[in-house]
């Protein structure tokens, strides 16, 4: 039996994946395969339990993560990828939508002066983009929340569940710090009409035809939504994907090995992709990675699949690694430029706290980011020193944790003061029963409620390079002493924003303290950006061939890899603008947002 020759397989399902799942397919139904390592996670799937959510992490022994040395033999393939690096750690999602299921729905332009840096190829400066970005826009929902007005902060919502007083906080705040506050536009479901929501967790087909839920502002968008009310891209772009032009999607596939082929589909390393390709996975659907023999056990041996086209979209790691992989290690793809791994950007992204602040904050209230306050950005560009700063809810699951770790000499206070208390109350002969006010006084004032976030990305060096370590993994060397000056005027920003809400404590995220200086990014971009020619990057800039690896036809990146420096802003909208550019290149196919 002849076997089937896909035309195309794509390696990951995030932005880039989904949006080129769905375009392939729709030009060639039936015949794209889609390659997610992680798991589906339908209707109400999202771990909660703390002992489900505790394993909600990625790990398999095979790669020899050094992150969760307490469960180093355990097997995981759960959402949250967290890789350590000296200086900076990285998270990044697993599963069918990739990090877009707990990405916070930022949809958010860089401005003008980020793609007037001189690695920015004339093909996807900000004027050739905007039609992508348009259509990304429409296909993904994104909006701002209802009842607020951007240009008048004094706007309330009528709804009062629609107020989110983290909102409300922030503008405060920048307005008295003569600083402009924008309300972000957010992929997440608020009905199909933008002028009339839909109630609070009323459900509706979208206008893909999958069932969401009206937002219900739990604040759980980063831990997964249980609802369906984020517009992650398996409800849109790999829904009509899967549902309409017939893609294959594969979960829990681990991608080892891709090879170019010869004219007879046989392995042939020194090829250059023209006759196309193999791609090899692990199967970790039924039995654990680890009892597979990964260690002894060729990739050649795996199963593989036969394809004219690759669509590499694992994520600026993931994708970067596998390709240094394949170069260095496995040798299937010599002739990759040696720029592979270079210009990586945590995209000036920095963690602040403001604890025990005067107001109430309401932190665990809302969609988990709903407004931006630009910091030399968009107005008044400082190259050193542009950023924003947004708000950020967390999940209930999280306050209580907070509430359980405050310090023991607190909590007995409040406990000794609830028994006096109760003494007093059955003294005097009144109803001992009545115990609403002793729990009030238990409990206190929520700490939770009282503490503001800030998440900050700005525009960093983008000047890390990964390399491959002596176990044939990624390693990243982050110089974050060439981006201090923007980490400090973050931190002068948080401290002065922590005066304003009369904070009795501003807390920038203590990996930062010296002596450790190790930051975290849950946007990493770069390792393979887009280059007129491959002295200079690892992708091709020329429209017609967007995307495609130099050295490789039918080889292609489509995911933050691609992106030559920092933006400044969520990534999520260039990214996605970058890999609809990217289609259209191999379908010869304008997009639209009628998918």
């Amino acid at each position: 039996m002849t076997e089937k020759m896909f035309e195309a397989v794509v390696i990951g399902s995030g932005f880039g994946g989904a949006i080129n799942a769905c375009r392939l397919s729709r030009k060639w139904p039936g015949h794209v395969r889609v390659l997610e390592r992680g798991k589906r996670y339908p209707l109400g799937s999202f771990p909660r339990s703390p002992y489900d959510f505790a394993r909600n992490i990625w790990n398999v022994p095979h790669e020899n993560r050094s992150n969760f040395q307490e469960i180093a033999d355990e097997e995981q393939h759960g959402i949250y990828d967290v890789r350590s690096f000296q200086n900076m750690d990285v998270v990044q999602g697993a599963g069918l939508g990739g990090t877009s299921l707990i990405y916070a729905n930022v949809f958010l332009l860089p401005p003008d002066q980020v793609f007037a840096h001189p690695r920015w190829p004339e093909t996807c400066r900000r004027e050739h983009l905007g039609y992508y970005y348009d259509v990304a826009k429409s296909v993904l929902g994104s909006r701002p929340i209802p009842g607020y007005d951007s240009d008048d902060p004094e706007t309330k919502p009528s709804d009062p569940r629609r107020r989110v007083l983290r909102t409300e906080l922030f503008r405060e705040v920048a307005r008295k710090n003569n600083r402009e506050s924008r309300l972000c536009d957010l992929n997440v479901f608020f009905g199909n009409d933008f002028d009339n929501p839909l109630p609070i967790g009323e459900q509706d087909e979208n206008r893909f035809g999958a069932l969401q839920t009206s937002c219900v502002y739990c604040g759980e968008c980063m831990i997964g939504c249980n609802y369906q009310s984020k517009n992650t891209v398996d409800l849109n772009y790999l829904y009509v994907a899967e549902h309409v032009h017939k893609a294959e999607i594969l979960t829990e596939c681990l991608v080892e090995a891709i090879v170019p082929v010869d004219g007879d589909g046989q392995d042939d390393p020194a090829a250059d992709g023209a006759h196309g390709y193999r791609v090899y996975h692990w199967d970790m659907s039924e039995i654990p990675l680890k009892d597979q023999n990964p260690e002894d056990r060729p990739y050649q041996d795996l199963p593989s699949t036969l394809t004219k086209r690759v669509i590499v979209s694992a994520g600026s790691l993931g994708t970067t690694e596998l390709l240094m992989r394949c170069r260095d290690y496995l040798r299937s793809l010599p002739n990759i430029s040696q720029r592979l791994g270079e210009y990586f950007s945590g995209n000036g992204d920095f963690l602040s706290f403001a604890l025990r602040t005067e107001k109430r904050v309401g932190s665990t209230y809302g969609p988990v980011i709903t407004q931006y306050t630009d910091y030399n950005l968009f107005k008044n560009p400082d190259p050193k020193r542009a950023f924003i700063v947004e708000d950020a809810a967390f999940p209930n699951i999280m306050a209580w944790m907070i509430e359980g770790i405050r310090p023991g000499f607190s909590r007995t206070v409040t406990i000794l003061r609830a028994l006096k208390d109760f003494a007093r109350r059955f003294a005097g002969g009144r109803q001992a029963g009545r115990v609403g006010s002793s729990l009030r006084l238990v409990m206190g004032d929520a700490a939770s409620d009282r503490t503001a976030i800030l998440l900050n990305m700005g525009v960093d060096e983008s000047d890390g390079r990964f390399k491959l370590g002596p176990n044939n993994r990624i390693r990243l060397d982050w110089p974050y002493r060439n981006s201090i000056a923007l980490y400090r005027a973050i931190i002068s920003s948080g401290a002065a924003f922590a005066r304003r809400v009369w904070a009795g404590l501003f807390l920038p995220l203590l990996t930062w303290t010296w002596p450790f200086r190790r930051n975290i990014t849950v946007h990493p971009l770069g390792g393979c950006i887009l280059a007129s020619e491959a002295s200079e990057g690892v992708t091709n800039s020329e429209r017609s061939r967007f995307g495609e690896v130099f050295g490789y036809k039918g080889l292609y990146v489509a995911d933050g890899a691609l992106v030559p420096s920092a933006v400044g802003s969520n990534p999520s909208a260039t990214i996605a603008a970058l890999s609809e550019m990217v289609a259209e290149g191999i379908t010869e196919e304008k997009p639209t947002a009628d998918l």
